[in-house]
């Protein structure tokens, strides 16, 4: 059975997300601000965190920076501002998905077992162990690790998830509906901004081999060496 733990101030909020994830089978434990969240997780482990960004003491972005410094747990940020800058920081601090307020209990609920799903899966060694190379650039698979000219950059979870899948498939047309089923594991539910989101991130990592990854039009995406 997975454990949550919800971080938000707001009861009201706390309690719904208990009701429909206790519904779903999991267990929950609370936190009413960041500082309570980050000294939960330090004495307990959870297969997902919900973390609301507004909150009294220690927002949540703080408090995602400080739990990422101990724990790899994946985060889903809860924000009542769905502005481009807030999710990129969020996604930049290592969370996994960024809701916005007022959502959709049911929806959330599919967010949090397609995040855990997946987090699951890449804890497990079923991933061929072959390294992608080109130029400068390398893509050890296996042990999830991307280098460009032997220097190692780091990428957020999903930032790897995402451009593993492109890598794998390079020279495919992608589009935006496969890649948000393959690596998000869920429907797309309105905002198309996050997987842009996603990929400016993953270009500003790779630098200069930014350009493998092209945009097609009214398509989607695809990786290819030029």
């Amino acid at each position: 059975m997975s454990r949550i733990l919800v971080v938000d101030d707001e009861f009201r909020i706390r309690q719904l997300i208990r009701k429909y994830a206790e519904f779903e089978g999991y267990t929950v434990e609370e936190a009413v601000d960041g500082m309570q969240a980050i000294e939960i997780c330090r004495k307990e482990e959870f297969d997902l965190i919900i973390m609301d960004v507004m909150m009294p003491e220690l927002d949540g972005f703080s408090a995602c920076r400080e739990i990422r410094k101990f724990r790899q747990t994946p985060i889903i940020m809860l924000s009542a501002r769905g502005e481009e800058y807030d999710k990129i920081h969020g996604f930049e601090l290592g969370s996994d998905d960024y809701v916005v307020k007022p959502f959709s209990p049911k929806e959330l609920m599919m967010r949090v077992s397609a995040v855990i799903k997946r987090s699951n899966g890449s804890n497990q060694s079923d991933v061929k162990k072959d390294i992608f190379t080109y130029e400068g650039l390398s893509v050890d698979f296996s042990a999830r690790i991307v280098t460009i000219d032997g220097s190692r950059i780091d990428m957020t979870p999903k930032e790897y998830e995402l451009f593993f899948y492109m890598v794998k498939n390079k020279g495919l047309a992608l589009t935006r509906e496969r890649l948000i089923s393959e690596v998000w594991g869920y429907d797309f539910f309105g905002d198309e901004r996050t997987l842009d989101t996603h990929i400016k991130l993953l270009r500003k990592s790779l630098g200069e081999y930014s350009k493998c990854i092209v945009t097609l039009r009214g398509v989607g995406y695809r990786f290819e060496t030029l």
